[in-house]
């Protein structure tokens, strides 16, 4: 029985990382993550994408296994984040005549990373490799999300090679495709890869999909998480959501506080909202929250609302941090309300403002400001805030 193999000729070889903490230096891990890369094997054999390199002693165990001895007479990089490329000095080492396959921009890379400008072949839109019974055809898509990111298309087994696209963070546990483990684990972990790593680039996702949906695939296999077989309509429905910046209706309530104060404001408005039947309402404290969930939030959900303290004649800065890496993923939209505090000169009200009129978003009700602490006298401007928010709920 082999345990690797997805499809008849077509292997995993991947591998899962349970020890890094941060992926890209910035985004939690708590589940791990997978860098997956996958052998065609016919008449002739091709490897798409490779390992981080700390992992790639392990990359070529699975090839060995896979095909034993035979050689690798192409290597597709569909992408050259170092995740997934950083291991191809060593694979050129063991495989001297491997072909590197790659578009203009990927070349580039290649060289300019590792050194490597031999040995190559350059593909564009729509040109194919022959591996005898099995074709693979290569499509662009650009700025999902590196400029010389493209997808690998096998007709013959129906398999895209999709790169980071459709990925998750979160190794795979035990299975490899989405009929072999549960695949309700990795939704919202596909919904905070996507909003950390590919968020900016939704019109460039929007294109990818149309390419992707014109093949039809009936395997989809990313550089990250599981092989989707049985779930592609969902996925594809995620990333065409996401994409679109498309929220469900739902709140984020974010918020800092130094002493409490701008907490207790945030409670009472989130108190208010349910008994408004607003909901669902996520709340974060900003000091504390791991900042790629709120931002699988604020992706998710079509309502965001901010709570922040003055803080050196600015905005408390947790809540200045978020509001910063939603304006880099460049959110068209969002149902927007914010509420603040301070002591004796306010200004991260107005700051939030200044960032709305920046982004172009409509505030749908009128922000409110507690000067020093809070008391039983806060209860009707909260209870005011609350009513702007749910009467647009109520639309």
């Amino acid at each position: 029985m082999n345990i690797t193999e997805i499809l008849p000729g077509i292997h995993y070889v991947g591998v899962n990382d349970r020890t890094t903490t941060r992926f890209e230096g910035l985004w939690s891990l708590p589940h791990g993550v997978s860098y997956n890369a996958y052998l065609v094997a016919d008449e002739k054999v091709a490897l798409i994408d490779t390992v981080e390199e700390a992992f790639g002693s392990r990359l070529f165990e699975n090839i060995r296994e896979t095909i034993g001895d035979r050689p690798i007479d192409y290597l597709v990089v569909n992408h050259m984040e170092p995740d997934h490329s950083s291991s191809i000095r060593a694979l050129r080492l063991l495989y001297p005549d491997i072909r590197i396959v790659g578009n203009v921009k990927t070349l580039q890379m290649i060289q300019g990373f590792y050194g490597i400008d031999t040995g190559t072949l350059e593909v564009k839109e729509g040109d194919t490799i022959s591996l005898g019974a099995k074709t693979l055809s290569f499509y662009m898509a650009p700025m999902v999300h590196w400029p010389e990111t493209m997808v690998t298309w096998c007709a013959e087994a129906g398999t895209l090679f999709s790169g980071d696209a459709f990925g998750t963070f979160g190794a795979i546990d035990g299975g490899i495709t989405d009929s072999q483990l549960d695949p309700s684990r990795y939704w919202d972990e596909m919904r905070r890869y996507y909003a950390c790593i590919v968020g900016k680039y939704g019109g460039p996702v929007q294109k990818a999909l149309a390419k992707v949906r014109g093949l039809n695939p009936t395997t989809i296999c990313s550089t990250h998480g599981p092989v989707w077989q049985r779930q592609i309509p969902q996925v594809m429905d995620i990333y065409d959501r996401l994409s679109r910046y498309e929220g469900e209706p739902g709140v984020v309530l974010a918020y800092g506080s130094m002493y409490g104060n701008t907490e207790q404001m945030a409670e009472r408005i989130a108190r208010e909202l349910a008994s408004r039947g607003v909901g669902p309402i996520v709340m974060y404290n900003l000091s504390f929250a791991d900042e790629s969930v709120v931002l699988r939030d604020v992706f998710r959900y079509d309502t965001l609302i901010v709570g922040a303290p003055t803080y050196n004649g600015g905005i408390y800065p947790p809540a200045a941090r978020l509001l910063d890496l939603i304006a880099a993923r460049c959110v068209p939209q969002r149902n927007f309300g914010w509420f603040g505090s301070f002591c004796w000169a306010g200004a991260a009200v107005r700051g939030m403002g200044e960032f709305a009129q920046r982004m172009k978003w409509e505030p749908i009700c009128d922000p409110v400001e507690m000067k020093q602490g809070f008391s039983s006298g806060c209860h009707n401007f909260c209870s005011r805030f609350a009513d702007g928010i749910a009467e647009r709920f109520r639309r």
